[in-house]
């Protein structure tokens, strides 16, 4: 095939395409796999706290081990990978449900993850190397807005089926997971080649003027895990949600980011990256302090929706670090940072499902402490970022010379 290099507006448009249908199969599955998992192992399997937050922590162990994909990325193109990577996760998907053991979740989540997070660091890196810097945020913002309509199509679908009492959670695992396989295929044979314009560096790249970048990717892997191990599953175990109840709730969230992400990705545009991460930072503390409060399924319903959407906003790191960084460092980075992100997520799961068997309401506290911390951080990011301007705090100087 020939390159594909997004130099003008329908070339952009392509890629954009390219990146939003691959961002639509690699949520159609996850979002699944998701909203079924609380009550299918709670119900078949007899999860407890502590069985949940296991298996996150091995949900997990695949982004701690991402750094992978740049000595893969020695052998083959990101696009390669990357539909790999989501053939694999449609293979774990459909594993989910043959196995009702502890087990047999922590092998199919193994093999789903290894699929989401390499997809997700390849992902990342495209988005980095084919979108201009002008107009990523708000790029970015339609790629997220594909994933929450996958998500969309994967909740409705399921509150559908549970309602007319289909309950079956074998069959539904194995139709998402060959979805995802095949969609995959065919999204292989109709797009062209993408390459990005500047050659990316080989194996692992770690500098230190990204220290920020880094700080603030490892503080939201750790808040983001407690909304993903504990929130729903908060719902399920003390307010009794069940398959359809999770499935309209996530179906109610992926619709209003359909309608917002494109907005956030425009406001991040507007008002830079500093702003909006102080902003995502500030809503989640009131987000986890409100889980540790409530005794309200309707409230908690409610803290559930607003940070599945002000997640969106995680898209100013990327944008920011895409100001900052080597063009050459894209990829090699993305691959690095992702492994950042999910060192407290293999940790806090497992430890904080401990401390949830205790106390529940603990779980949401550190975690209103993990988004202080991080909004802390954010003050440190500069309104105009560029190389020589990684924080408020380094020197100005004319060029950035190799680390």
């Amino acid at each position: 095939m020939t390159d594909h290099r997004p130099a003008d507006p329908r070339a952009v448009h392509s890629a954009v395409q390219f990146l939003m249908t691959l961002h639509f199969i690699n949520w159609l599955g996850f979002a699944g796999w998701n909203a079924l998992l609380h009550n299918y192992t709670i119900q078949a399997v007899g999860f407890g706290w502590f069985e949940a937050g296991l298996t996150q922590t091995v949900r997990e162990i695949p982004g701690f081990l991402a750094f992978t994909v740049a000595f893969w990325l020695m052998i083959m193109r990101e696009q390669v990978l990357g539909y790999i990577a989501l053939v694999l996760l449609g293979l774990g998907v459909a594993l989910t449900g043959t196995n009702p053991t502890l087990m047999g979740v922590l092998m199919a989540t193994f093999i789903m993850s290894v699929g989401f997070h390499y997809f997700e660091t390849t992902n990342t890196s495209l988005q980095l190397q084919l979108l201009p810097k002008a107009q990523a945020p708000s790029l970015i913002g339609r790629i997220i807005s594909a994933g929450a309509a996958a998500q969309f199509i994967a909740y409705g679908s399921l509150a559908i089926v549970w309602w007319f009492g289909w309950h079956n959670f074998t069959a539904l695992y194995a139709i998402l997971g060959l979805s995802c396989a095949v969609l995959t295929v065919c999204a292989m044979f109709h797009f062209k080649r993408f390459e990005g314009p500047v050659r990316q560096r080989a194996g692992l790249v770690v500098r230190k003027r990204y220290g920020l970048y880094y700080a603030l990717t490892f503080m939201s892997g750790a808040r983001r895990q407690l909304f993903m191990a504990f929130g729903g599953f908060l719902l399920v175990k003390k307010f009794g949600y069940s398959v359809a109840d999770m499935a309209m709730l996530m179906l109610v969230t992926s619709s209003l980011n359909t309608f917002f992400a494109p907005r956030l990705g425009r406001l991040v545009q507007k008002w830079g990256e500093r702003n909006t991460i102080m902003l995502e930072n500030s809503v989640l503390i009131c987000v986890f302090i409100g889980y540790a409060m409530t005794n309200s399924a309707h409230v908690a319903a409610g803290l559930f929706i607003i940070d599945g959407i002000f997640f969106t906003l995680i898209l100013a790191q990327k944008t920011y670090f895409q100001k900052i960084g080597d063009p050459a460092d894209m990829a090699a980075t993305a691959s690095v940072a992702f492994t950042i992100n999910h060192i407290a997520a293999v940790a806090i799961p497992v430890s904080f499902g401990l401390l949830g068997a205790i106390d529940y309401s603990i779980i949401f506290w550190l975690g209103a402490c993990i988004a202080f911390t991080s909004l802390m951080l954010s003050l440190l990011v500069p309104l105009d970022p560029a190389p020589g301007r990684e924080t408020v705090l380094a020197r100005p100087r004319a060029a950035q010379p190799a680390e």
